[in-house]
């Protein structure tokens, strides 16, 4: 009987997980929700880490009962482990197929607790990813004359929601927090992207390159979490650029890809826009080809070419419940503030990048 049910099991979950994720109202979302204390030898203290977001923060991998220990918020823990020589507890509130404004609305404000705590020093959110590839969704399976409004109803939620989140975490995040700070987007697909659509612009009365059309949406998101961050005492962690752009100067300019792709604070949406998907659209790919020298790449995109690659194994996060657990660090110090693998996976590099904001004090 154990192993038909597990035969069962193998065949049943995959086309669950799918209809988890795709199927509209309540069941196109589910709570993925983790604890996870790194647990320091020789310590006493130990302060809180809350991660608020969608199937990124989750570490999704595909399963509906399970996902990455160790997606961003928890390496970012690591990091923190380290720097404060003391035990952090990592609390990944999410909900894999969220738009942002469930984000907000049923993470963020609704469990609102786990950053009231008095242990927590880091508060930190991710959204809009759903809203995207939701418009993107819509627009592919367009034909006749093209409608573009999908796409801006996703920006301007996008824009709603981060505003909102980051109000409501700073009215409500404990006196203690020491550090608040948001992830914005990479573009996942890129490269499947760059095909013409069905439908036909309204002018041009011709197909459009998809991409061309879905790469500024994300540019305009990503350039409002970055200057609301700015403007709203939260820090930017880049995952648009830690993602697209190469760890060597591509082409020329005098600076590496990955840092001229970086959203410059005081800019001007338009020069955002201009700088990374016109003047500096030779340097993006897909992070299925992470480039970290010329000849050296990694894979930052599970197959489903949409999340981030990770490792360290699973806990449970999913219909049956949420895990709460404790665990030595994998690493005890980091040599130049980098872990040895920080370049290698989709979550390594995007708990680096939440890292490198991270205070020099509890």
């Amino acid at each position: 009987m154990k192993t038909l049910f597990r035969s069962m099991a193998g065949r049943w979950l995959p086309a669950m997980a799918l209809l988890a994720l795709s199927a509209p109202g309540i069941a196109s979302t589910i709570n993925q929700n983790v604890s996870w204390t790194i647990d320091r030898a020789g310590t006493t203290s130990k302060y809180r880490l809350v991660a608020y977001g969608d199937s990124i923060y989750a570490g999704y991998n595909g399963s509906i009962s399970n996902a990455a220990k160790y997606s961003g918020p928890t390496v970012d823990a690591e990091y923190l482990s380290a720097r404060w020589n003391a035990d952090i507890e990592s609390v990944r509130r999410a909900k894999s197929g969220a738009v942002a404004r469930d984000v907000y609305e049923n993470k963020i404000v609704a469990e609102r607790s786990y950053m009231q705590a008095a242990s927590t020093r880091v508060v930190t959110f991710e959204m809009c990813g759903n809203d995207g590839l939701q418009a993107r969704s819509a627009f592919k399976e367009q034909s006749g004359t093209c409608s573009y409004a999908g796409m801006d109803a996703a920006v301007n939620n996008c824009k709603t929601y981060v505003a909102a989140s980051m109000n409501y975490i700073n009215a409500n995040a404990h006196a203690n927090t020491r550090l608040k700070v948001i992830s914005n987007l990479y573009y996942p697909g890129y490269n499947a992207d760059n095909v013409q659509s069905s439908c036909r612009d309204a002018g041009t009365g011709q197909t459009v390159n998809m991409r061309d059309r879905f790469l500024p949406a994300i540019a305009k998101m990503n350039y409002w979490m970055c200057e609301y961050a700015r403007q709203k005492g939260f820090q930017c962690a880049d995952s648009f650029a830690q993602y697209m752009g190469a760890d060597y100067d591509s082409n020329g300019d005098g600076v590496i890809d990955s840092d001229a792709l970086r959203y410059v604070a005081g800019e001007s949406e338009a020069a955002y826009v201009n700088r990374t998907t016109v003047t500096l659209r030779s340097t993006l790919r897909d992070a299925n080809s992470k480039f970290v020298t010329a000849s050296s790449s990694y894979d930052y995109i599970q197959s489903d070419d949409v999340h981030p690659t990770y490792t360290g194994g699973t806990v449970s996060a999913g219909i049956w419940g949420g895990s709460t657990g404790t665990g030595a660090p994998r690493y005890t110090s980091f040599t130049g503030g980098r872990s040895p693998i920080a370049s290698s996976y989709g979550h390594e590099r995007m708990g680096w990048a939440l890292s490198v904001y991270n205070p020099a004090a509890p």
